[in-house]
């Protein structure tokens, strides 16, 4: 079993708590509220698609301006 070092807050960390979160809540609210919610797990799973191949993710941009640094950059 591999576990993630969880004393700091490092860049991978917080994407991806916000991936889940938003995701988590989109399934909530495809499931009471409208249907059309699913298409933001959609977006989800589609930008960490491009993650994965491209590297280039806009939530690391924004987290980016508020001062969260990578894992690796620690050393």
């Amino acid at each position: 079993m591999y576990l993630i070092s969880t004393k700091e807050w490092y860049l991978e960390r917080v994407l991806f708590l916000i991936a889940g979160s938003v995701s988590l809540i989109a399934l909530g609210l495809g499931l009471y509220v409208s249907h059309w919610w699913f298409v933001i797990n959609l977006l989800v799973g589609f930008n960490l698609v491009l993650l994965a191949f491209t590297g280039f993710c806009p939530m690391i941009l924004i987290l980016n301006k508020f001062g969260f640094s990578s894992k690796n950059a620690r050393g």
